[in-house]
């Protein structure tokens, strides 16, 4: 049987950012990280866009805009949804993830680092203490996936 795995490698490889700047306390953190992991995993910060859209909803929209250029090799996509006291949440948590899994249509990979927690509490665990950073977690999904989309 053969295995096809991707490398850890981010050398040579450009990368898309799309963050939400929304509850920016905790999407800078989770750009922080998964810049972090690209580098050192060997790819330069020239080859790192971050493109900024105003929240969560909007994160779709500029992927599907940047994964036409064919100027990357993989997106990522960061943000943060908080509970609240609405329905709101689940309206924009259920349009983002649909958005962000009909752009993963197999063009260029697609990784998912949109945190939808509960509280805020929640959110600050994931975005670089007790639970990691989910930045540096979607960067790093998205280096393997950009070395295996070579192989296939």
């Amino acid at each position: 049987m053969n295995a096809v795995e991707g490398r850890l490698s981010a050398q040579g490889k450009k990368f898309g950012l799309v963050a939400a700047r929304f509850n920016s306390l905790i999407t800078k953190e989770l750009v922080a990280g998964a810049r972090d992991c690209l580098l050192r995993h060997g790819a330069q910060d020239k080859d790192l866009t971050v493109v900024w859209v105003p929240g969560a909803v909007e994160i779709p929209q500029a992927l599907r805009k940047i994964q036409t250029g064919k100027k990357f090799n993989a997106l990522i996509a960061l943000g943060c949804v908080i509970r609240g006291d609405t329905t709101h949440y689940d309206h924009v948590v259920q349009l983002v993830t649909q958005g962000v899994g009909e752009i993963a249509d197999g063009k260029i990979p697609v990784a998912f680092g949109v945190l939808t927690t509960e509280n805020l509490q929640q959110a600050l665990e994931r975005a670089g203490s007790k639970a990691g950073n989910k930045g540096w977690d979607a960067a790093l999904a998205a280096i393997e996936m950009a070395n295996l989309w070579e192989k296939l």
